[in-house]
């Protein structure tokens, strides 16, 4: 990640810590001048790890490392803003992964915000009298409306990548891209 960046100053140079006894010694200002160079970026690093844990500011090449601590794969196609969105969001979206609510959440972040509606068949009743009939059909069924400004440019296979991997396994679907906009 972290590579010697040629020139970058040390914040803690190695010298400034010895006693002023070896300050005379030009061998070792020099030996200690290059293993300030190549420890510069490792000290940087961890004086700024809050801001390399922080999705909003972590470097570019952090990013992918801090999805993985999240359990979450940005497409690498995404612009930089919508992967950050992506990592920032993520345990939230791990709590509602497999509603209904979960997938819309997942949706509109890949699509940049595109309507969505969700139909299902499924339901729940409550009901005092024994015998009371179910609600909703047999086979668990999602069918999801996209309204983009550009159904036809969309990436079909990426979204109906991302719905399969938000759904429960034994829950089917079918994608439909509409004309309109997004919100």
């Amino acid at each position: 990640m972290r590579t010697d960046v040629p020139g970058l100053p040390s914040p803690h140079p190695l010298i400034d810590l010895l006693p002023a006894v070896y300050l005379e010694h030009d061998f070792l200002a020099r030996f200690l001048a290059a293993l300030d160079e190549v420890l510069a970026p490792v000290l940087l690093s961890l004086d700024n790890l809050p801001a390399h844990l922080d999705p909003r500011t972590a470097p570019e090449d952090f990013l992918d490392w801090l999805a993985g601590w999240v359990a979450v794969e940005p497409h690498e196609d995404s612009p930089p803003d919508r992967r950050r969105a992506t990592v920032l969001g993520a345990v939230g979206r791990h709590r509602a992964r497999g509603t209904l609510h979960g997938l819309a959440e997942a949706l509109r972040l890949e699509t940049g915000g595109a309507h969505v509606e969700l139909a299902e068949t499924g339901g729940t009743v409550w009901s005092p009298t024994p015998g009371t009939p179910l609600p909703g059909t047999g086979r668990p069924w999602v069918t999801v409306r996209l309204a983009l400004p550009d159904p036809a440019r969309a990436r079909r296979a990426r979204l109906e990548e991302l719905i399969a991997s938000e759904l429960p396994a034994h829950v089917g679907f079918t994608l439909e891209l509409l004309p309109g906009g997004t919100r």
